[in-house]
Order: structure tokens, then sequence, then C-alpha cells
């Protein structure tokens, strides 16, 4: 052992000093935890969780609206492209802007859809869970 224990003195009426006891102390306070825990899991998914999921799902949405950035090019819709300021430059640039900005707005529409649905699985996902183990159990 790492210590001695020569020298320790028990208490009481034991007369052994039992270093073994500490780890069924260790190990009570694990399943304690464990059971607490456990109980305490579906009251965090559905709260704590999902503030976070929601957080964490609206950075997605900002960062693909920073790469796709579709009110920037709606902003600059009638500015030209490469320095043509002829009529036909503007004519050009106000087309091809107008095409980049009703894509990359469809796009970002996805988006939102598809973080959306990621949303609704991961709300549902417990649940399913739960009952395709219960399903498995009772099934015969």
């Amino acid at each position: 052992m790492w210590y001695n224990t020569k020298h320790i003195k028990p208490f009481g009426p034991c007369k052994l000093f039992k270093p073994f006891t500490m780890w069924v102390l260790v190990l009570q306070r694990m399943f304690l935890e464990f059971l607490i825990d456990f109980i305490y899991f579906p009251l965090w998914w559905y709260t704590d969780g999902t503030k976070r999921a929601v957080k964490f799902l609206f950075d997605l949405i900002i960062v693909v609206n920073i790469q796709l950035s579709p009110f920037l090019w709606l902003k600059n819709i009638f500015v030209p492209m490469f320095g043509q300021w002829d009529w036909q430059g503007r004519l050009v640039s106000f087309f091809m802007r107008l095409a980049n900005v009703i894509f990359r707005f469809i796009a970002l529409l996805i988006w939102v859809f598809i973080v959306f649905v990621l949303f609704l699985i991961w709300l549902a996902l417990p649940l399913f869970i739960v009952f395709m183990l219960l399903n498995s159990i009772f099934s015969f």
C-alpha cells in the first residue's frame, strides 16, 4: 500500500482498519449519482438540453447565412458588376444578382427546413428509443 496503516488506532468496537470501506462508499456514491442522472435525464433533455440544441441550431443557421449571404447580394442588386457602368452592364449585373439572390435565398430556406427537421428528430429521439425498447421487450 502507498500508506502505512500500522500506526492508526481504530475507533470504537472495530479492531481492524479497513481501507476497503472507502471503495464501498465510492461505489455507493457512483451508483447514487447514476440513479439521479438516469432520473434527471428526461428533464434535462426537454429543458436545458433543448435550450442548448436551439442555440446550436441557430448558430448553424447564422453560419450558413454568413456563407450564402443572400441579403448582402440583395443590398448590392443595383450596383454594376466589374465596373460596367453602361446600361448593358447594369442590365446584366441586375439579372445576375437577381438570380443569385433567388437561388441563395432558396438554399437558405432549404437549410432552415433541414435544421428544423433535425430539431424535431432531436426532440423525438428519446421517445422513439423508449418506444422501440418497450416494443422489443413486450413483443412475442
